[in-house]
């Protein structure tokens, strides 16, 4: 099942621009692991200070390769320094709710214009 990964940074003043180019570098790499499937970087209207992104994996087990790569554990290093606060990950999984497809059909009402 797909999953969400969460990362909360917030960067020192002055260092934004140094943080977006080294994130857009990292997705470019990330692209390629396994179980990749997208990912997007947003910044806070409140405090712009503050950088969430957002990446999709097919399942937590490809996250936990990728985050365990050399790669990824030097990008943190060199990122750790321009960052205020320590990096925050979560993640997350999707919540489904079982439906019984014929009872929820049995109870929708049907009509057809003029009848």
């Amino acid at each position: 099942m797909a999953v969400k990964i969460l990362i909360y940074r917030k960067v020192r003043p002055g260092k934004e621009k140094e943080l977006s180019e080294a994130v857009r570098n990292l997705r470019s790499k990330a692209i390629h692991a396994e179980g990749y499937i997208s990912g997007e970087t947003l910044r806070s209207i409140e405090d712009p200070s503050l950088h969430l992104v957002i990446s999709t994996w097919k399942r937590i087990e490809d996250w936990n390769n990728w985050f365990n790569t050399r790669e990824r554990k030097a990008f943190q290093e060199k990122i750790d320094v321009i960052l205020e606060e320590p990096t925050k990950i979560a993640p997350y999984e999707y919540e489904f709710l079982a439906v019984n497809v014929d009872e929820a059909l049995s109870s929708l009402e049907f009509s057809v214009d003029g009848e």
